[in-house]
């Protein structure tokens, strides 16, 4: 990128906090951003997308001595760092900064030098906003807590910048260009319901069923019998709201229920699971699927919707999002979740990859976030704000780049070797 400082810097921290960016950016090929440091001096693109405020020296050593993934995102949300503009164009640069690590840092003599004399970093109380979890990982009284400290914030935050009826999953857009959410979200829903062959009195559950906005369609406008279960009270009490305002409570109900413990009198016709699957686990996956198995009728379907990292997705250090947003969370390869509900028996009848929408749902949250910043401050805190807004910035990106995807899983379990399929998917998309 060639950054150039714009004046003689006299103070020897600015002077080599300059030097260190303009070392470490000199290869970077966006010039699309300005560095400003902590006394006003800048260095950059005079046109940027984004701008990197370093509110003080100690920041640039707390972030470079080892950069990771982790590094970064801490700089960011205890306010070393500051990103004012556009945060997903941010991302790339963090992507750019964080893979290189020590060792590369160490072949430059010229950011060596800037780093060892550039004061130590302010001390931060970081274990007091990270996730710290009791027992096995995915045990059922761990994956609680993991569940609840994530999504246990006020339901008034996520409304901020959620659409109307609360879906913290996929959207499903007519084009690239759509800027309506309520439309997309709702498309998204009919497109469910439709995959599933969602008939008037059929028995649906919906395993991690969030606000409840599925279950309220699929009561609402196919007539199911549906059974919604979570492990955050906070969410059932929303869900249970708003089934009983969609006119029709008495066809729907929600239970905070962990999908292991749950006993049935009868089979469910269909089974439908949305942005939960990130929380189950690489390990669980053949309890998962079996328990799905055994609680789906013959001749049934379940429709899985889950987040997979690349094979060449590899990350450097400890995770940000593991730390501070979902603690214990895992990306399974779609390889090894296909096998895994192969493995229980269940046929494979459409794989779809739903990334691109995946990637502008997350920009239309984070400039929704960004527009209610304030009372997003006011409802919780400044570090959650930007704990969130980074978050998501950073999981579009991903989406963008195809280091992150999402896959839509239906899968039959056949009667009598009958899947109760049509031979085409021509009803899915119907007007």
């Amino acid at each position: 990128m060639g950054l150039t400082i714009d004046s003689v810097l006299q103070d020897v921290p600015v002077r080599l906090g300059a030097e260190l960016f303009a070392a470490l950016l000199a290869d970077y090929p966006r010039p699309n951003f300005r560095v400003r440091l902590w006394d006003g001096n800048s260095l950059g693109s005079d046109h940027p997308r984004f701008t990197v405020v370093v509110k003080h020296p100690g920041a640039l050593r707390q972030m470079f001595f080892a950069p990771t993934e982790l590094t970064l995102g801490e700089a960011y949300i205890f306010d070393d760092l500051d990103i004012e503009g556009d945060i997903e164009a941010a991302s790339a640069l963090a992507d750019y900064l964080s893979p290189q690590g020590l060792p590369a840092l160490e072949q430059s003599l010229q950011v060596s030098r800037a780093l060892q004399h550039l004061p130590l970093p302010r001390s931060r109380r970081t274990e007091q906003r990270r996730a710290t979890l009791l027992g096995l990982p995915h045990s059922k009284d761990r994956d609680r807590q993991a569940i609840r400290f994530h999504y246990d914030l006020p339901p008034q935050f996520f409304a901020l910048w959620l659409d109307s009826r609360m879906l913290y999953s996929c959207a499903y857009f007519a084009s690239r260009e759509e800027s309506d959410l309520d439309a997309a979200q709702y498309r998204k829903l009919d497109y469910i319901c439709r995959k599933l062959r969602l008939r008037r009195g059929d028995r649906l559950l919906d395993i991690g069923c969030g606000w409840g906005g599925l279950l309220a369609h699929a009561i609402t406008h196919y007539g199911a019998q549906a059974l919604g279960i979570t492990l955050s009270v906070p969410q059932a009490e929303v869900a249970r709201q708003r089934i009983r305002d969609s006119g029709h409570g008495e066809r729907g109900r929600v239970e905070v229920c962990d999908y292991r413990d749950l006993e049935i009198d009868q089979p469910f016709d269909k089974i439908v699971s949305v942005g939960m699957f990130e929380h189950v686990g690489e390990a669980q996956l053949p309890e998962y699927f079996s328990r799905a198995w055994r609680l789906l009728r013959p001749g049934g379907r379940f429709l899985n919707t889950g987040i997979s990292a690349s094979a060449s997705y590899q990350r450097q250090g400890p995770s940000f999002v593991n730390r501070y947003v979902f603690p214990d969370g895992e990306l399974v390869p779609l390889s090894t979740s296909l096998g895994a509900a192969e493995e229980c028996g269940f046929e494979i009848r459409d794989v779809e990859s739903l990334r691109e929408h995946y990637a502008l749902t997350l920009h239309h949250w984070v400039q929704r976030l960004e527009a209610h910043a304030e009372q997003a401050r006011s409802i919780t805190d400044e570090t959650t704000y930007r704990i969130w807004r980074l978050y998501m910035a950073a999981s579009a990106h991903g989406f963008r780049s195809a280091r992150l995807n999402l896959y839509q899983l239906l899968l039959a379990k056949p009667l009598n070797g009958e899947s109760g399929m049509p031979l085409t998917r021509a009803d899915w998309y119907r007007v």
